[in-house]
């Protein structure tokens, strides 16, 4: 895996770990906040929830880029 392919893996895996973090934390808005939707969360939160994203999809990369590393997932013949 070369730079270019690891920062797409990297970007991508990103992308797919914060759709699955943002629903966490999410208290809804009260219904009597002007603005608001009814599902929209009262706080965010978006800074800890991008940490968070970018932690864990660096052990996610991490974990893909050694089994694309280790000789057990190889595609070329011996």
């Amino acid at each position: 895996m070369n730079w270019f392919t690891g920062l797409v893996v990297y970007i991508l895996v990103w992308w797919v770990t914060l759709f699955a973090v943002l629903p966490l934390w999410v208290v809804p808005a009260d219904s009597s906040d002007l603005g608001h939707l009814a599902g929209a969360p009262k706080h965010p939160r978006l800074a800890r929830k991008a940490l968070v994203t970018t932690l864990v999809a660096a052990v996610i990369w991490l974990a893909i880029y050694a089994l694309v590393r280790s000789p057990w997932l190889s595609f070329r013949g011996s």
